[in-house]
């Protein structure tokens, strides 16, 4: 290569690893059929309950993101627990977050870093993730995750029935057309500042089918034409210093997606702007999210919970044994006892309340 090229191809890229193929990864961790055909089942109660053949409403808690995998395992053990306990009027689904948007600079995530330790071993990070949602698949516990990186669903997205679009990414074109293709229900937060407008174009966007640029199973660039997901919703997770898990932001959120034509359906994420950043008022967020629910509101199908093993967040250390176990590296989340609390108040409530919803409008 002429000293000419050198100066006008890949000017800032350090270095390049060929990371393994979708393909070869599924080899090495294959879908089993008993974790088959509970994705199969669990992707079918969401869409039950987005077309609103099942009454119930669907919780995605669990972490703010994965960091330690002993500590996911014990959290999905409690959780699965839990979820026999609460099923007739909650369909728990476990947060199972392994990439991390980032305002400037930061942590990205347990695929993208397992270490924590910027040594960026993705080939290891991806190897961790599918594990663990196979895991999770075989003891039939539904996972949740944020679709960040294009690339990475052909990885996972197998073993995933619920998938989220960030409030970053929401405006993104190309997780639009990404979230066309997936095979999962796509969950599109409103943006950072509230709005409601980038999530209402997202939910039309990813309806229709596209033609875009990604890989395939064998990790070639491939052009993907996809159908077009009809079980995307809108997630409200407040925005501009201001929260819309309230009756009238609600009733205006279902406004805005009727002038649409677009299914009523909302989940509430009680988290970020919608508990004012601190973790300790995401269960008063949900008591009245409960109590919406419980006064008739026909529309809210799910909740958005950050819950860990422990309260509260933590920095990474450069020593891991000094940091504290089963408590978040990302956003602060309330511990186990109080996530166990609220969804069985939660649970008690809606009990008397669930047959008004049987025959719930769209």
């Amino acid at each position: 290569m002429s000293k000419i090229s050198n100066n006008l191809y890949n000017v800032n890229v350090a270095s390049e690893k060929v990371i393994i193929t979708p393909e070869e990864l599924k080899k090495k961790l294959p879908m089993t059929e008993l974790a088959g055909k509970n994705v199969l089942q669990a992707r079918s109660v969401v869409d039950d309950i987005l077309n609103a053949r099942d009454p119930r409403l669907m919780v995605v808690v669990g972490p703010c993101s994965i960091h330690d995998m002993d500590a996911a395992y014990e959290y999905a053990k409690k959780l699965k627990e839990l979820a026999v306990e609460v099923e007739d009027c909650l369909y728990l689904i476990m947060r199972v977050y392994f990439e991390k948007p980032r305002t400037t600079v930061g942590w990205k995530g347990l695929i993208n870093d397992p270490g924590m330790d910027d040594s960026f071993d993705i080939n290891k990070g991806l190897q961790y993730g599918r594990k663990l949602l196979l895991d999770l698949a075989e003891m039939n516990l539904p996972t949740a995750t944020e679709a960040l990186n294009a690339i990475v669903p052909q990885y996972v997205q197998d073993l995933i029935c619920w998938t989220a679009i960030g409030a970053r990414t929401t405006e993104s074109q190309t997780h639009r057309e990404m979230s066309s293709g997936l095979s999962t229900a796509v969950g599109f937060k409103n943006g950072t500042d509230g709005n409601l407008t980038v999530a209402i174009n997202a939910l039309q966007s990813a309806l229709s089918p596209h033609s875009f640029l990604g890989i395939n199973n064998e990790g070639q660039v491939a052009v993907l034409k996809t159908k077009g997901n009809d079980k995307a919703h809108i997630v409200l997770r407040g925005g501009g210093g201001k929260t819309n898990f309230d009756s009238v932001s609600v009733a205006h959120c279902e406004s805005e997606l009727k002038k649409n034509k677009l299914k009523l359906n909302i989940m509430i994420d009680v988290s970020h702007a919608n508990s004012g950043k601190k973790h300790e008022h995401q269960p008063l967020v949900i008591q009245d999210v409960i109590n919406q629910v419980h006064k008739g509101n026909q529309s809210i199908i799910g909740l958005m919970v950050e819950s860990n093993l422990e309260e509260g967040n933590q920095s990474i250390l450069p020593d891991k044994n000094k940091m504290k176990y089963g408590v978040s590296v990302t956003d602060a989340c309330i511990d186990w006892k109080t996530t166990e609390d609220i969804l069985r108040e939660s649970a008690a409530k809606l009990r008397e309340t669930l047959p008004q919803r049987e025959s719930r409008k769209l």
